[in-house]
């Protein structure tokens, strides 16, 4: 190849370059002397353009490794190779020269183009129209072609790397790694990692023994820094040496005086595997408190990307910029793509926190996407308003209308993820017909694709809205469905049988005319009241003091009440008073001659959705079935008993709330 650059230049010998006979093939890693008189420009173009125009100079010393870029050169024939990268030849061949060099314009006009491709056919095309190339943008080709071809761990088609010209890119990848500028070799590197190269591949192994040469002159970037430690990452995995070098490096450095970019870039790095074991907390506190200060920056993809960093870190402690992420969020939800927005309401589920002002973008915002948002990120909207305890009919409204028309684009968790939200909020929309005949529906359909414990919570939050599965139920109650759900991975936990419990409760009071399998007893329990997740909210330790206090003052004794009684049926009553048939209150201890009981529900804050009035779903289910049990329900709600300054003033409540139809007598 060089013998025929040679024999076709016969101007070379005017300017000092000699002609020869043979030239031997030099290896990528020899390092051409500045003192000899060769144009590299000459050398690597196919006609004698350049010396005709330019004239031949000698090279400086120090311009081997810096602003090089990269000119195509086609030849008509092509010799075959069954690698990338390889030492054969392939046509079109890249060389780099320090002549010609793309203007920042013609790099721009380059990535726009190169970003409109939606295959990597397409990228091909461009790369074979374009005579001159930067390092940079070559290796942005090659990230294209993995944002492209990437699947899970592999490529969709891997002979795109067979294809001539990412070969020739890549060949000549390896032989100039010693002249590519520092952000176009860590780059190139990180690109190769993308594209699933062997990391023992000639290239692979001359890419990272030139990025340790250039890390150890400690002069990269930050931003420089981050990719190649994601490129170690993908190559060594956490344990890495380099990526114990970069973060070294990355933590002398004041975080105060990072750009937003570079601030970004080394969030992302510890996301990625850097900090997931607990290391860097120093670095992390002080990179929150830089970030506190600038949000206000940030656009709606910084966003989203910081607030799942600090999901997969865990970073509990950085709830004020989770706030201030939030508060910036509020300006982008209209903005935010479907994936970004999945991102952001996953963390504020994660960290536990909502703003009313993001709830009423939200609100604007759901009602004009319901139809064409991404079905994961429909869904993820109704668990953010569900984990909140949000209860909006606006956008509750909106996904139940969307939810007819496109229930058959959702998998079954979504399905039953979006329809737990009604159940646990206890709202029903104004179409609830049509979504709960979609309901049944899908589930004859798809029954047997559903996950039992997913089938379990779908057909749990029906019965919340009484709404009645009775068709499945019988299904679920039968040995092979238990049995399937026992062999899962999470298996049967208190909480999945509290659920089959309730179901088997819901039947027998409220469907008389099932006649179905009933659940064996060693699947029922006994409570339903238990620690952590529960179907029954504990009771309000200060207002079940204050309504104890005031039942004192108005029964006379301690011993007319019981408190926190555990019914047949698995529920929990707050207190309980039982009276005769003359109606006189009987001491809690007696079964006998007993008319009536009464249930008071002592409902704090926790039992109703934040911004409204209304009884979660459980606890309306709880009071439905011990009406249905005989019991006479009170309800004594915390909005109502808050605003009872006397104690006088509470015991005449409390015995207008009890009994409303008899005098009050004085004690």
């Amino acid at each position: 190849m060089a013998l025929k650059l040679v024999n076709r230049l016969p101007m070379l010998g005017r300017f000092g370059i000699p002609r020869c006979t043979f030239i031997s093939p030099v290896r990528p890693s020899t390092r051409l002397s500045p003192g000899l008189p060769v144009c590299v420009a000459c050398l690597c173009t196919s006609s004698s353009h350049c010396i005709r125009s330019h004239g031949c100079r000698q090279l400086k010393p120090d311009c081997w490794k810096r602003n090089l870029t990269t000119t195509i050169v086609r030849e008509p024939t092509f010799v075959g190779s069954n690698s990338v990268g390889l030492h054969k030849d392939s046509f079109p061949r890249f060389r780099l020269t320090q002549l010609h060099r793309p203007t920042a314009t013609e790099e721009e006009v380059f990535h726009r183009h190169l970003n409109s491709c939606s295959s990597s056919r397409q990228v091909l095309r461009l790369l074979r129209t374009v005579e001159i190339m930067s390092d940079t943008m070559a290796a942005a080709v090659l990230h294209c072609v993995a944002d492209l071809e990437q699947d899970g761990h592999s490529l969709k088609d891997p002979s795109v790397l067979e294809n001539v010209t990412i070969r020739a890119l890549c060949l000549q990848l390896e032989e100039d790694s010693g002249r590519l500028t520092d952000g176009g070799l860590v780059s190139a590197l990180l690109a190769c990692t993308r594209l699933y190269l062997d990391p023992w591949s000639t290239l692979m192994v001359r890419l990272v023994s030139e990025s340790q040469e250039r890390l150890d002159k400690g002069e990269m970037t930050v931003e420089q820094l981050c990719i190649l430690g994601q490129a170690m990452l993908a190559i060594e995995g956490p344990g890495s040496v380099m990526l114990e070098q970069v973060m070294s490096q990355i933590q002398r450095q004041e975080p105060a005086q990072w750009s937003l970019e570079d601030l970004s870039a080394v969030y992302r790095l510890l996301q990625s595997g850097g900090g997931l074991d607990g290391k860097y907390c120093d670095l992390l506190n002080a990179m929150h408190t830089h970030a506190v200060t600038v949000t206000s920056r940030m656009n709606p993809t910084v966003v989203s990307e910081l607030l799942s960093v600090l999901v997969s870190l865990n970073q509990t402690q950085a709830m004020p910029l989770v706030i201030n992420l939030c508060k910036q969020a509020v300006r982008h939800v209209p903005h935010f793509t479907d994936e970004e927005l999945t991102l952001v309401l996953g963390a504020l589920m994660h960290f536990g926190h909502s703003d009313h002002y993001f709830v009423q973008a939200m609100e604007r915002y759901v009602p004009t996407v319901a139809f064409t948002s991404h079905p994961e990120t429909v869904t993820k909207v109704m668990q953010f308003f569900s984990r909140r305890n949000i209860l909006s009919p606006l956008v509750f409204d909106s996904v139940a209308e969307s939810f007819v028309y496109r229930a058959d684009e959702y998998n079954t968790s979504q399905v039953a993820r979006q329809i737990m939200a009604y159940g646990k909020l206890g709202y029903l929309p104004p179409n609830a017909g049509d979504v709960f005949r979609k309901v049944e529906t899908t589930l004859q359909k798809r029954f047997s694709h559903f996950q039992p414990r997913t089938l379990i919570n779908l057909l749990h939050s029906c019965i919340l809205v009484e709404r009645f599965p009775v068709n499945f139920v019988s299904k679920v109650f039968g040995s092979y469905f238990l049995q399937q759900l026992q062999e899962q991975d999470t298996g049967m936990d208190r909480y999945v049988l509290s659920q089959l419990t309730q179901l088997y409760i819901t039947v027998k009071l409220e469907c008389p005319f099932y006649e179905g399998p009933r659940l064996l007893p060693r699947y029922r329990v006994k409570s339903f009241l238990t620690p952590g997740r529960s179907l029954e909210t504990p009771v309000d330790t200060h207002l079940y003091n204050s309504v104890k206090n005031g039942l004192l003052n108005l029964l006379g004794a301690r011993s007319y009440f019981g408190s926190k009684v555990l019914t047949p049926y698995c529920y929990t009553i707050d207190m309980e008073i039982k009276v005769d048939e003359d109606g006189y209150v009987l001491p809690a201890s007696y079964n006998d001659d007993v008319y009536k009981r009464i249930a008071l529900c002592i409902d704090g804050q926790k039992r109703f959705t934040t911004n409204t009035r209304q009884l979660l779903g459980k606890e309306a289910t709880k009071q439905r079935h011990l009406r249905l049990l005989g019991y006479e329900v009170v309800q004594i709600p915390f909005y109502e008993f808050e605003k009872l300054q006397t104690k006088a003033s509470v015991v005449e409540y409390l015995h207008q709330k009890i009994f409303p139809h008899s005098y009050r007598l004085s004690w």
